[in-house]
């Protein structure tokens, strides 16, 4: 089926519809609002000196950013669906591409991560936008399974590429160059959008809830500051347990105003049919490696082995080639052997490199220790990101697009802060434990070697409960065959 007549898309004034340049704006958004989550992590050195940055201040530049999208990723989805896709898409460019310019000229900690925050805001707008226009653009089978293929590609490679990038202009003209290379991209992406971008109106006519949306954000807040702040301050710290109480009440309160309330953030119709539910819990648990593993990754190769910005930016190219290719073969995969028995391989693909990785040493070498398992990994990265993605979102109504696009990246972002909140706590331990009896470089090899081997272990139970939850399609709607080649895709 042609994207220009698929009846939920109107041409913008002037321009044809062209599937191709408007999967590659929506891709590029995606890119770019990946980069931004890891393109800080080699230059923190260099911002913590630049701007005067405490421990606790430079931990917040990363933070900021990410707690902010991960936690108004449904209002961003809803908001999507209420007031069309196109429109909140290049708004949401706009406000990150103002903000990462901002953080640029930043030369306070305030200012840099406030900048850091706002940019988080503009990302929870572009990310549900952006995968509800591709759902939207590209009718079920063969050509969406395509589209998602590379919608999982740029997003494994703008992660890994953040690090190259991020690496490279820090040790070539400084860390601002980091931010206004961000800026620079996401102007770009602003204009093609709106020359390319088809204009797909808002199919849900109800109201916002702003009650719901501003529950549900304080307490998403609430338990990632306070996993946050428990690698520094220990579990049982005052601050940590009352952000726990707060996250249980407020969730609490937001159960209870979703209930009453007649458009709901979340409406239980998104939950009636498909596999949202088990599409979203297992999308959790790998972001809860994932943003991990390119947090511990490039520790390990300048703490222990020893490299630069540069050198750990290009030892991320390998993962990242893997990784698109894991996902432009995700949806040819699943076609042949089924959706359940592909989401299943990929999560054991990818629980093996990380159980590779968990053999790393304190006196190996890149080629040795990294390059190996790092091409396991990519490849069932990819292919899981893709596959459990369109496991969420494949299969709701057209209303719900957004909501649904938000909702797994939010899962994902969430399980992502959780997961290293507890990695980097019991990593920590290791390492401590490990300094009292040998060199410094040994103990944090062995904190890595512990993150890395329950990454693992989640990951084998990841792909075990695929096993039980994701059904095959006939199992769904055994008469729906349109249902049977989407969720084949």
């Amino acid at each position: 089926m042609d994207i220009s007549q698929h009846p939920a898309v109107r041409k913008t004034p002037g321009t044809a519809t062209r599937p191709g340049a408007a999967l590659a704006v929506l891709a590029g958004a995606q890119f770019t609002v990946m980069l931004a989550t890891s393109i800080v992590n080699v230059a923190l050195p260099q911002i913590r000196t630049g701007v005067g940055l405490s421990d606790s201040g430079t931990t917040w530049v990363v933070n900021a950013y990410g707690l902010a999208f991960g936690v108004l990723l449904l209002a961003g989805g809803r908001a999507a669906d209420l007031w069309g896709c196109r429109r909140v898409l290049l708004g949401g460019v706009a406000v990150f591409a103002l903000s990462s310019l901002t953080a640029g000229l930043a030369t306070s900690p305030a200012v840099l991560i406030a900048a850091r925050a706002v940019q988080g805001w503009g990302a929870a707008a572009i990310a549900p936008s952006a995968l509800a226009l591709v759902m939207s653009l590209f009718p079920p089978g063969p050509a969406r399974g395509r589209a998602l293929g590379i919608w999982g590609a740029v997003s494994g490679a703008g992660a890994a590429a953040g690090v190259l990038l991020g690496g490279a202009l820090t040790q070539a003209w400084g860390w601002p160059w980091i931010f206004y290379a961000t800026a620079a991209g996401a102007f770009l992406v602003l204009i093609a959008g709106a020359i390319h971008l088809p204009w797909v109106p808002a199919v849900d006519r109800g109201r916002f809830d702003l009650a719901g949306t501003v529950t549900v954000t304080l307490s998403l807040t609430a338990v990632v500051w306070g996993l946050t702040t428990a690698r520094g301050s220990g579990w049982t710290d005052t601050r940590v347990l009352g952000a726990f109480a707060l996250f249980a009440v407020l969730l609490a309160a937001f159960a209870l105003i979703e209930r009453r309330h007649p458009d709901p953030l979340i409406p239980p119709r998104l939950f009636a049919g498909g596999q949202v539910v088990a599409g979203n819990g297992l999308m959790a648990l790998l972001g809860s490696m994932w943003i991990a593993l390119f947090f511990f990754l490039p520790l390990y190769q300048q703490q222990v082995l020893g490299a630069g910005p540069l050198a750990t930016g290009l030892g991320q190219l390998p993962l990242a080639a893997a990784n698109m290719l894991g996902s432009t073969l995700s949806s040819r995969v699943a076609r042949r052997v089924g959706a359940k028995a592909a989401v299943t391989g990929a999560l054991l693909i990818e629980a093996a490199g990380l159980l590779w990785l968990s053999r790393i040493s304190s006196d190996g070498s890149y080629l040795a220790d990294v390059l190996g398992p790092s091409v396991v990994v990519g490849l069932g990265l990819g292919a899981a990101f893709v596959l459990l993605t369109a496991l969420s979102a494949g299969d709701v109504p057209p209303a719900d697009a957004g909501l649904a696009g938000g909702l797994v990246n939010t899962t994902r972002q969430v399980g992502g802060a959780v997961g290293l909140a507890v990695l980097a706590t019991l990593a920590g331990s290791r390492a401590a434990d490990a300094a009292t009896h040998g060199p410094h470089w040994e103990a944090l090899t062995a904190g890595y070697r512990l993150a890395f081997g329950i990454s693992a272990a989640v990951m084998t139970t990841a792909a075990l409960l695929a096993l039980a939850v994701v059904r095959p399609i006939a199992e769904a709607d055994p008469h729906d065959h349109t249902h049977r080649n989407e969720a084949s895709s």
